[in-house]
């Protein structure tokens, strides 16, 4: 006898222990049935209840429609998150910002065909003018960006009309109050779904991605921070790595293969002499393309390929 199966949405992932949302809006403990499943916050499943109806069975991770890539430490492509419309990329003044995260995290949604812009959080803490001026590259790039202060409420308004898109995803170092941004948006939210995976698992969710209801039908996903990331290696078009003013000037540079290093008639260094490209931009740029060549000896011939 044939056991009957739906389709469910995962709202939580956190390593091998999901929840997911049913049609009906019920929403469920899960693990994925056998070791060859990836699943990741956002993803669209096919499930089965298990023995009993104890607990819920992932069979099929169904089509994604967008998927956000990071490296591993061996050069392979692993799923961060999935189905998303907008990538938020999270900065602060403090922690210390670690800018060429954000310039990855921007360089794996160009590459995937995802829109993202910038969140200043903790804008009472005051702009210096380093962090001004990198503010000002990054608008200049074309990517905007909003100010934000999650304690005093300050940009809400603006940060709910960035999230307006489908689905939108906070991303970024750890400390710069993503989880704090997500509660200003859905109070309460975050603190319902931790306690129930805290009560299914025994274990604190702060590093388990999660996808939240918006007001008005979009959706807000809130995922844990990092202290690196790099975006997967042979998703990044080689040509310009996903840095969009990189992208706007490969075409003129003398030969079709330039890596924008050290070859002669390049339109990008050009731009970088001129200034119309920030230098901590293209050093940016540079490192990843330095990255990219040890993930790629790190994967081995395939990759190379």
């Amino acid at each position: 006898m044939s056991v009957a199966t739906f389709q469910a949405r995962v709202i939580v992932a956190f390593g091998r222990h999901l929840l997911v949302r049913d049609g009906r809006g019920q929403e469920l403990k899960a693990r994925p049935f056998g070791r060859g499943l990836t699943i990741v916050c956002g993803d669209e499943v096919r499930c089965r209840h298990g023995e009993h109806h104890a607990e819920v069975h992932v069979l099929e991770v169904l089509p994604r429609r967008t998927v956000l890539y990071r490296s591993n430490v061996r050069g392979g492509s692993e799923p961060v998150l999935a189905n998303l419309s907008r990538l938020l990329v999270v900065i602060a003044p403090l922690p210390q910002p670690d800018l060429f995260i954000a310039d990855r995290y921007l360089a794996a949604a160009e590459s995937a065909a995802i829109a993202a812009s910038l969140v200043l959080n903790k804008a009472d803490l005051g702009i210096d003018a380093g962090l001004q001026e990198q503010l000002q590259a990054y608008a200049g790039a074309g990517y905007p960006w909003i100010a934000t202060s999650a304690p005093a409420g300050e940009g809400m308004e603006a940060l709910r009309d960035a999230c307006a898109a489908d689905v939108t995803a906070l991303v970024g170092q750890s400390g710069v109050g993503k989880s704090s941004l997500a509660r200003r948006l859905l109070p309460g939210a975050d603190i319902a779904v931790g306690a129930l995976m805290r009560a299914a698992e025994g274990r604190h969710t702060t590093t388990a991605s999660r996808l939240f209801d918006l007001p008005g039908g979009a959706q807000l996903m809130d995922s844990p921070g990092v202290r690196d990331f790099a975006p997967a290696i042979e998703r990044l078009d080689p040509r310009h790595l996903g840095f969009i003013e990189v992208a706007r000037l490969a075409g003129g540079c003398r030969f079709l293969d330039c890596r924008h290093l050290r070859e002669p008639g390049c339109a990008v260094r050009a731009a970088v002499d001129a200034g119309t490209i920030h230098p901590r931009r293209y050093e940016s740029y540079r490192r990843l393309r330095r990255l990219r060549e040890t993930l790629r000896a790190a994967h081995g011939p395939q990759a190379r390929r």
